[in-house]
């Protein structure tokens, strides 16, 4: 049933031509022109009115710039109204000076429009946002019209484009979801080592220790190698995804473990969850053809992994959400590091002096993720109803919340702050508080409070973003950082049983 996709493109990598192309703005243009926001939207209108595959196209958000954010959702019936159908989630471009993604994304929603890929569509509705950050994209900016980089937004959820994705992916609880992005290859320190970093494509899996191990280990095992040797069957090159540290000067590691990107974000939620990063060009149109093509071909194999193995997944997903809902872990771990685990990393690259592929054997290689501080989940959090921008946040997340009624036999834990030190958090200092636990009678409440139960879909979350000991909490945040002040009490009780 399901076959090996063959791409449509003109182009100089001589992929099969398929009938009734739809030809994307970057291809009208010759490879010569970005698309812009208003091209996109004159694109995707044109989709959406074409027969065949079931297609809508829905505005999610609106940017600071006012620039709409929209999201095509494809499938052969009604979309999301199949159980036994695995919803895919792709979202592009949240920095906009990454543009392959947004290209790849709307070459695969033109092969999506024309029926290339029904056969998947067979057991998946796909949802193709692709272009997270408008404004970004018209000036060639990493960062939104607020100045914000959206993919260090998904905890505190200030930006519109953020609060937008987060609604629309709790209306309808998405199986799997893959964040689109580049990496930037041409360092000066890279450079001066004699080498740079050459994979078409690179996969980020979850790091997160508090998310789920199955669908890490099912991802290493099963996901990475699949999407390998598909990338390889259209010769692009492949490597999985490892952001930081120049051998052996600095560690290398794979992706942050931190909640605040689309990626652990969306995984928390017992999502299978993906980063893609398409390798940029030395200016933003610098070999877009290639670029945009290799990430396109990363989506493919992410949508045909999930066809080929949707009833396997949708039981991981449901399986996991279900464990979430009854409080489990009963530990999370909210401060972590990266460690070695004594092997050698061999990271594909190109040799500068022979302009040749070459392998770089890295030493100072730290691929696991380690707990050093973890903490017993709680029967729920209270939140003083007096702290606005607490209040709102759990809005934002659509966390399960009802108003605090204090029975005496509730057992209530309460922080005192006795001195705050910082801690290494990948590189940068993060504050690192002591704090001393004092009982706390109900009755002896002042104020009206916001329970906030952790048996729920977002309780791995909740526990992360409100200790004031976890390095990736809503405290070290500056809007929040008033939260942990030394000598004081923790505003946020634990509620125990």
């Amino acid at each position: 049933m399901f076959r090996v996709f063959l791409l449509s493109a003109i182009t100089l990598l001589s992929f099969p031509a398929l009938s009734q192309r739809l030809i994307t703005p970057l291809e009208y243009s010759g490879f010569t022109s970005l698309t812009t926001h208003k091209e996109m939207m004159n694109f995707l209108s044109y989709i959406s009115t074409l027969k065949g595959v079931n297609i809508s196209k829905n505005i999610i958000a609106v940017s600071p710039g006012g620039r709409d954010i929209p999201v095509l959702e494809f499938s052969l019936g009604e979309f999301g109204k199949d159980p036994d159908k695995l919803k895919v989630l792709l979202f592009a471009q949240q920095h906009g000076s990454e543009h392959s993604g947004k290209e790849a994304a709307l070459l695969l929603i033109g092969e999506l429009a024309n029926g290339a890929l029904n056969d998947a569509l067979q057991v998946l509705d796909v949802a193709v946002i692709p272009m997270m950050n408008p404004d970004g994209n018209e000036v060639d900016r990493r960062r939104n019209g607020n100045n914000a980089d959206l993919n260090r937004d998904h905890l505190i959820l200030e930006q519109p484009e953020n609060i937008g994705l987060q609604k629309y992916f709790y209306k309808y609880l998405f199986d799997v979801s893959m964040d689109v992005h580049e990496y930037y290859p041409y360092s000066e320190d890279w450079i001066a080592l004699g080498f740079r970093k050459n994979s078409d494509v690179t996969v980020g899996c979850l790091t997160n220790i508090n998310t789920p191990q199955k669908f890490r280990d099912y991802a290493n095992e099963e996901y990475l190698p699949f999407v390998k040797d598909y990338l390889n069957l259209f010769k692009f090159s492949f490597a999985e995804y490892t952001p930081a540290g120049i051998p052996e000067s600095e560690y290398m590691r794979y992706s942050t473990f931190d909640i605040n990107d689309g990626r652990q974000g969306f995984g928390s939620l017992a999502t299978f969850s993906f980063i893609q990063e398409g390798k940029n060009g030395e200016d933003s149109a610098d070999n877009i053809e290639r670029r945009a093509y290799s990430q396109m071909v990363g989506m493919i194999a992410c949508l045909q992994f999930s066809a080929k193995n949707h009833e396997e997944i949708k039981e991981l997903v449901k399986s996991e959400r279900i464990k979430l809902a009854e409080g489990e872990p009963e530990f999370v771990s909210v401060q972590m590091e990266h460690t070695s685990d004594g092997s050698t990393l061999e990271l594909p690259v190109i040799s500068l002096k022979t302009d040749r592929d070459s392998v770089v054997s890295v030493k100072n290689f730290r691929p696991v993720v380690s707990s050093l501080f973890n903490v017993r989940k709680p029967f729920g959090y209270l939140i003083p109803v007096e702290n606005k921008d607490l209040v709102e946040w759990t809005k934002k997340h659509h966390l399960e919340t009802s108003v605090y009624e204090p029975n005496a036999k509730d057992i209530i834990e309460s922080y005192y702050i006795t001195g705050i030190d910082s801690i290494d958090f990948e590189g940068d200092r993060v504050i690192n508080p002591s704090c001393k636990v004092e009982l706390v009678k109900p009755t002896e409440l002042k104020g009206n409070y916001l329970f906030v139960p952790t048996k729920q879909l977002a309780g791995n979350i909740i526990v992360q973003a409100l200790e004031p000991k976890s390095m990736i909490g809503l405290a070290t945040y500056k809007k929040y950082e008033n939260l942990v002040t030394a000598g004081t009490m923790f505003p946020i009780l634990r509620l125990v049983e």
